[in-house]
């Protein structure tokens, strides 16, 4: 009986043990109320809250009105971070919210800001700005953050969760504009009743990057398309400024953007020689505003001779680039209207070209540059940009054709790719018809509609 008494004793005495360990090692977890004091702002009167958390951070909560026991208070779960918030950086909308969400609660007249402190995402200031350089490279911040060996968000809400509750919050109508963050707190048992969007008023092209990235990769639910210019910054989701200020960070050599259009099932022409009709009219006007922001624009004999293109910006106000003409044998005809542009071409040649034609062309008013060739006879084109920058070309825009495009990639020697994608189907011939070397990809990689058209850009990774 003692023995079985004493066993039974035993298992009794170890249980109120652990239980009393966990119940320590819960509180211990939690974050702690230390102190609080009134804090008058412009937009109202607010308690403002510091908690002590277990992994050292002091989270905050800033309190309007009374909020214990009630149903449905408004809140916003801000995530640290110091160059938006206190700086009032333009690379993201972080400052702008939390000024937003102060004011809304306030004119509630009861609800709650937790200031959570995890910056970036939860990497962390110094990785964050490590992250900004990588994003000045052309990664987008989804990018930047794996790159550096993080997940594309470290947060974690459930200091935030038990704010709430020591506030007496029963549930919450959510500032927010990311589905993740509803999902994190009902995962953590606190219910969501309801979605308040904080939309962004400024976007700038310091933003506009980033405020994209927020929708197409991190399911943000924001509306960019119709967000007017501010300040005359660019509008959100525009090659043309991502792809101008991408090139400014290539050294060494004139920079490339490709540029083309291609049908659904990666035709750029129905057969060899016919040109086809691809871009609509508010795709092929973005197409002339990039063209004005480049120094040249540079295609194939093949090109020419097939499509006869005036290679000129025509559709919005703007310089025509330079003309550009790979023609190993020096065939450019006198009579091809691109002769018509107020900038002479600038001719790309070899050794083997005939003098008689050079001296015709240069009659005519062209430049002709003789490089060494290819083993395929072909201008050799690590040369031809090494050359261009004594020409005053520091960026150039290749458009085709499918050779063209294709021996860039090749060579590894595209920056940025603008992609044109036309909704019909014709079964023709491919921009890159065989197989690359490697394996090329698009980097920070966008996309918009112009029209029925499908617009892809972004950095050339290889």
């Amino acid at each position: 009986m003692i023995e079985r008494g004493h066993l039974s004793f035993v298992p009794c005495h170890l249980s109120l043990v652990i239980c009393s360990l966990l119940i320590v090692y819960c509180l211990m977890s939690l974050p702690i109320l230390f102190t609080s004091a009134r804090i008058p702002t412009d937009e109202g009167e607010f308690a403002l809250c510091l908690y002590d958390s277990p992994d050292g951070k002091e989270h905050l909560a800033i309190v309007a009105g009374e909020v214990d026991g009630r149903e449905n208070v408004l809140v916003r779960v801000h995530s640290e971070c110091f160059t938006g918030d206190v700086l009032g950086s333009r690379r993201c909308d972080c400052g702008e919210q939390l000024q937003r969400a102060l004011h809304l609660i306030a004119q509630e007249g009861a609800g709650v800001v937790l200031y959570l402190r995890q910056e970036g995402r939860g990497i962390g200031l110094r990785d964050k700005l490590r992250a900004y350089n990588l994003q000045d490279e052309g990664y987008d911040t989804v990018e930047a953050n794996l790159m550096l060996g993080h997940a594309e968000d470290e947060r974690d809400y459930s200091a935030a969760v038990e704010m709430l509750r020591g506030l007496g919050v029963r549930s919450v109508r959510l500032l927010t504009n990311n589905p993740a963050k509803i999902e994190s707190l009902q995962a953590l048992g606190m219910p969501v009743n309801g979605r308040e969007p904080l939309q962004p008023q400024h976007i700038t092209a310091d933003n506009a990057l980033y405020l994209q990235t927020k929708v197409t990769r991190m399911r943000h639910l924001l509306t960019l398309e119709h967000v007017p210019y501010v300040n005359g910054h660019a509008r959100v989701a525009n090659p043309v400024h991502d792809v101008v200020q991408g090139l400014k960070l290539v050294q060494g050599r004139t920079a490339v953007t490709l540029s083309y259009a291609q049908t659904l099932d990666g035709s750029i022409a129905q057969q060899a020689g016919r040109p086809l009709a691809i871009s609509g009219a508010e795709a092929w006007r973005m197409t002339h505003q990039l063209r004005a922001e480049h120094d040249g624009l540079l295609v194939g004999l093949g090109t020419v001779l097939a499509d006869d293109p005036s290679l000129t910006v025509r559709l919005v106000e703007g310089a025509n680039p330079r003309p550009i003409i790979l023609d190993s044998q020096l065939r450019l005809p006198l009579t091809a209207k691109l002769w018509q542009s107020t900038r002479p071409p600038l001719v790309a040649t070899t050794a083997t070209a005939p003098i008689a034609a050079q001296k015709a062309l240069e009659a005519a008013g062209a430049t002709v540059l003789r490089l060494p060739a290819e083993a395929d006879g072909r201008v050799s084109l690590p040369h031809l940009l090494a050359e261009l920058p004594a020409h005053g070309v520091q960026t150039v825009m290749v458009e085709g054709g499918g050779q063209v495009i294709h021996s860039f990639l090749a060579a590894q020697l595209a920056d940025w790719l603008v992609l044109t994608v036309g909704m019909q189907l014709v079964g023709g011939l491919a921009a890159v018809g065989r197989p690359l070397p490697h394996l090329p990809r698009l980097l920070g990689a966008h996309q918009r509609h112009f029209g029925e058209d499908l617009v892809l850009w972004g950095k050339v990774g290889y």
